[in-house]
């Protein structure tokens, strides 16, 4: 059986019969969604790393307990584990962290991109940079929508049952966030004159 074909579905399925390395596919087929989208929120590597670890013991846990049920999407349940996670984390220490200049991950490092001439790149890095700068100004509730959205490739679907509220109220977080990152924009632009 080539496991590299199977669903999410089949995966789970041949794990609990006891076949480790569908869990193994099903882990790195979902890796970089889970891991990005908790480093996104939480802003340290080894904390990200240490809440992923977490992520994956729980749905373990969960799959050998027979809790796991296949309504939703394996992606959607183990994104709503993660979040729940960094949520956690974060009442627990009670603080916000921000991005610190040593830090080595980036998420564009692990998104495909066609070879660049080395000035592309480096307008890109900037960008990049500045686009990162301006989702971490943004208030919580609406730098949450657009990591969930363009990060973690989240459906407004998605991101509000992952986040408890309504579709309308998920599509208005993202609609203020692009206002508010066009608005520093234009002021920034207008600071430079």
């Amino acid at each position: 059986m080539n496991v590299l074909k199977l669903s999410d579905r089949e995966l789970i399925n041949a794990y609990l019969d006891g076949n480790d390395k569908a869990f193994e596919v099903l882990l790195n087929r979902h890796r970089d969604k889970i891991y990005t989208s908790i480093y996104l929120f939480v802003k340290d590597r080894d904390l990200a790393e240490d809440i992923f670890q977490d992520v994956f013991i729980k749905i373990i846990k969960t799959l050998r307990n027979g809790k796991y049920n296949h309504e939703g999407k394996f992606l959607q349940w183990a994104m709503r584990i993660s979040y729940n996670m960094c949520v956690d984390h974060f009442r627990k220490n009670k603080k916000k962290t921000k991005v610190s200049p040593n830090e080595t991950f980036d998420i564009f490092d692990i998104l495909e991109t066609k070879e660049d001439n080395k000035e592309d790149l480096m307008i890109k890095s900037q960008l990049h940079t500045k686009v990162r700068q301006l989702v971490d100004q943004l208030p919580e509730e609406q730098r949450e929508v657009v990591i969930l959205r363009h990060y973690a490739d989240m459906s407004f679907k998605e991101i509000s049952q992952l986040t408890r509220v309504s579709i309308n109220t998920a599509l208005g977080r993202m609609r203020y966030a692009l206002i508010n990152m066009r608005k520093m924009v234009t002021e920034e632009e207008l600071m430079m004159f």
